[in-house]
């Protein structure tokens, strides 16, 4: 649900169980995660949202109802610092927000604007996972608690056979140093817009990220949605990837054949599909 689809009043009734139904469709991702975090046990899959992204579970968890929306008899204080009390209940002071926050929403429009003007790609067949392994011991992979799939020698030559076209920085700057002049792209922080392309599944799965960054500009739902995706995402970034996570549950993608080619490549355009809806839906939550 966008803010311009929201009633423009919620009495209780209705705030409330938009509230728990949020809370009970996270939970859902967060229980797991928190258990595990008790046992002190890492998942490479699952447990990466919420390692690699900086926003926490309560604040996943946590529920706002975007802008323009008055919430009848709440209180202020229970939705945090950006709220008030009006006459028909507690809004978001959206006016507020932008003014202390105008930079990194214009940044983030920017980007989500130059991402959707941009032609989609569809060769990269996942060689990002690949590139960040690449010529590295068994001590120095990153979740090194798994095997790979193939030999380090035969992972190796995958790469050095079908090349690298990483065009996403945040992918890119976790390549091992070998790895790096195999790529067709040298992208940075400061190339990011004129490199981010929405058949990326790493720009696709930032959605999560400039979801929550513009929270609470942005109903909780619509943040969801953008972790439901990138969780998605992650599923099949680490099924093409060089690792063995069969015994987790997760068949690989063999990327290096080409009947594996065909299968993510039909999965990243689907995703890229997904994608292209929640981005126009975050474009809408901060307009000009």
């Amino acid at each position: 649900m966008t803010a311009a689809l929201a009633p423009a009043v919620l009495d209780a009734t209705q705030w409330q169980a938009r509230r728990r139904a949020h809370e009970e469709r996270v939970d859902v991702w967060l229980t797991p995660h928190l258990a595990r975090r008790r046992r002190g046990e890492r998942h490479p899959v699952a447990d990466f949202l919420f390692t690699y992204y900086s926003h926490r579970p309560a604040q996943l968890r946590r529920w706002h109802p975007g802008p323009g929306v008055e919430l009848r008899d709440a209180d202020p204080a229970e939705f945090g610092r950006d709220y008030r009390a009006g006459a028909a209940g507690v809004t978001l002071d959206t006016e507020g927000v932008r003014a202390r926050r105008g930079e990194s929403i214009a940044w983030i429009r920017s980007l989500l604007e130059a991402t959707r003007g941009r032609a989609a790609h569809f060769g990269c067949f996942g060689m990002h996972e690949w590139a960040m392994v690449y010529r590295q011991t068994r001590e120095e992979l990153r979740h090194n608690a798994w095997p790979l799939r193939l030999s380090a020698e035969r992972t190796a030559e995958v790469v050095e056979e079908r090349g690298v076209r990483c065009s996403h920085f945040d992918a890119f700057r976790f390549f091992t140093p070998p790895a790096r002049p195999l790529n067709l792209l040298t992208p940075t922080r400061e190339t990011q817009h004129a490199h981010e392309q929405p058949g990326c599944l790493h720009a696709n799965m930032d959605l999560y990220k400039w979801a929550y960054k513009l929270s609470p500009l942005v109903p909780s739902e619509l943040v969801a949605d953008a972790f439901d995706l990138a969780r998605d995402i992650r599923t099949l970034d680490m099924r093409a990837s060089p690792y063995d996570l069969a015994a987790l549950g997760y068949p690989p993608v063999r990327v290096e054949s080409p009947d594996g080619r065909a299968e993510y490549a039909v999965a990243q355009r689907g995703f890229a599909e997904r994608a292209a809806v929640l981005r126009d839906r975050l474009l809408a939550a901060v307009p000009d």
